[in-house]
């Protein structure tokens, strides 16, 4: 196993930031088709307003605690 070292302070940046896109997605896609199988499609734009603000909500958080990871370790 001789190569490059690994910077798993970047390797879990990459991965948290595609977690956070892949929810985002499964949050807005598939609760959009589910809502517009059960309900109908037009109530995919009536649902849209609940959903992009829930998404928005989990980004800032994202974003917040990614801040204060940032501030903690430039101290």
């Amino acid at each position: 196993m001789t190569g490059k070292p690994t910077n798993m302070r970047e390797y879990r940046k990459r991965s948290e930031r595609n977690l956070l896109i892949g929810a985002v997605l499964i949050f807005v896609i598939v609760g959009s088709v589910l809502i517009g199988v059960f309900y109908d499609w037009t109530a995919i734009f009536t649902s849209l307003t609940c959903l992009l603000p829930g998404v928005g909500v989990l980004v800032l958080l994202w974003f917040g605690l990614n801040a204060l990871e940032r501030a903690r370790h430039d101290k």
